[in-house]
């Protein structure tokens, strides 16, 4: 008897849902855990980005490997190490091993996203149909990651934050048994080779920048450590371009950066999530270490976000599916402008109604975002790299999360600072200015990869990834 999609799509979205959420979640709980651990600001970004980006440089590795191995296989291997690493993390004695097992989740995680999207767009191969079931995924992206400071704060306050990590074990459990029963193997037709070069250039590159932008406040822009990292970043991404466009089979296709959809679609991904991270990150400290208010509290507070991105990614998705993604990217970028707006403003009394309306705006503009840029990500590639392709634009969502909660410390000074006192609501005031340059920058690029002239391009990438490559 044949498994019906919809059964593969909901246990394809229970890793999307362990892994979003929790890379969220964690956020509301940062205080708690700088108390129970006697931490530092700068180790905290740390516990949020060792998990980003081991998942951003990890997932098209992962996607390579399952592609090769089984992506059933590779899928059951993410969740099985997801959950171990989430029982690590739950029973961390100190920041450094909580760090560490944060990495390994992150690990585990690039496992499952890219896999997931490999086995749906295997199992949806009409268009139509597979529109629908990448809203769908977009709307649990935007449901898990908004509902996560929520969960967050609940288990925190009335439980422990470690019990943020035990509910993943349960839930990766199921799904692996789940998944052995009623998801069926598959391989690619022509597997890619594994590329150690460009893998290993992409851990410099992401490592050495993110390195620098979060120690940079307390170590200063001019000390030699800061420099040499940035130089190191700087080189690393040159190489990265001139060792991919000499690979018969490179970790990361160049040419997919011709079309201009896709490379707006990444683009967008990165601007967008770095607007997310630096937004949670901030929020988290402003609410509790401020405004005094507990985790619970905080969660409370910050539930307009959730709901709006749970509204602006169901209606989002079905928007996508029936008018392209237009519509859905410049609503995104007007609102995210205006929530930027609004919160330039913040000071440690500011009203609750101002505090939830930049909220609102935020969300919905977060929500609406999701299923385009997937959708605009594999829209036009053949069916054989639409999980490559998705896989990009989910390390472009890791790579800007985690580069917006580094980024949160450099603007605001709170990587250097030894306490979040009133005066830190006036420090955020530059992170809010950056947010409102990203939603003019998602509307533009939302017009932009709608046009003609950006589909031609696609059309002409489309035909060149078809052709057989030299081995």
């Amino acid at each position: 008897m044949r498994t019906p999609k919809g059964l593969v799509l909901a246990i394809c979205c229970c890793s999307l849902l362990i892994v979003s959420m929790d890379a969220t979640a964690v956020n509301v709980a940062l205080p708690a855990i700088r108390a129970d651990l006697d931490t530092t600001v700068s180790t905290l970004q740390w516990t949020i980005d060792g998990y980003t980006l081991a998942i951003a440089s990890f997932l098209l590795l992962g996607g390579a490997t399952a592609d090769r191995v089984g992506r059933r296989r590779i899928f059951q291997v993410g969740l099985t190490v997801f959950g171990l690493a989430s029982l690590l993390c739950s029973l961390a004695p100190n920041v450094e091993t909580l760090i560490v097992a944060r990495i390994i989740q992150g690990i585990g995680g690039s496992m499952l996203n890219p896999v997931a999207m490999s086995i749906i767009t295997n199992t949806y191969t009409d268009r139509r149909e597979r529109a629908r079931a990448v809203g769908v995924w977009g709307a649990v992206v935007g449901v898990s990651m908004g509902f996560g400071p929520l969960v967050g704060g609940l288990l925190t306050e009335h439980v422990s934050w470690r019990a943020i990590f035990w509910i993943n074990v349960p839930i990766a459990l199921v799904a692996v048994i789940l998944c052995q029963f009623f998801v069926p193997e598959s391989r690619a037709a022509r597997p890619r080779r594994i590329d150690p070069f460009g893998q290993t250039l992409t851990i410099v590159l992401l490592a050495s920048l993110v390195y620098a932008l979060i120690e940079a406040p307390e170590a200063g822009w001019g000390s030699p450590r800061i420099v040499v990292l940035l130089v190191v970043a700087v080189l690393a991404a040159i190489s990265l371009v001139v060792v991919e466009r000499r690979v018969a089979e490179p970790f990361l296709d160049i040419r997919f950066f011709r079309s201009v959809p896709f490379s707006s679609a990444t683009l967008t991904a990165l601007i967008a999530f770095a607007a997310y991270g630096a937004f949670l990150f901030v929020n988290a400290l402003y609410l509790q270490q401020v405004r005094g208010l507990s985790p619970f509290e905080a969660g409370l507070r910050m539930l307009p976000l959730a709901l709006t991105i749970l509204v602006a990614s169901l209606a989002s998705g079905r928007l996508v599916s029936r008018f392209g993604t237009r519509p859905s990217l410049v609503f995104s970028g007007a609102m995210l402008a205006l929530s930027g707006i609004s919160l330039s403003f913040l000071t440690a009394d500011t009203s609750w109604a101002l505090i939830a309306a930049a909220y609102v705006l935020f969300g919905l503009g977060f929500g609406a975002i999701n299923a385009p840029i997937t959708n605009t990500a594999v829209s036009g590639m053949p069916i054989s790299q639409a999980g490559v392709a998705a896989g990009v634009a989910s390390t472009c969502r890791q790579t800007g999360t985690a580069i917006g909660v580094a980024l949160a410390g450099t603007l605001t000074g709170a990587g250097a600072a030894s306490n979040l006192g009133p005066s830190f609501a006036t420090a955020t005031h530059p992170l809010w200015w950056m947010v409102t340059g990203v939603g003019i920058g998602v509307l533009v690029l939302g017009i932009v990869a709608s046009t003609r002239w950006a589909h031609r391009s696609t059309e002409q990438v489309s035909l060149l990834l078809e052709e057989p490559v030299a081995a």
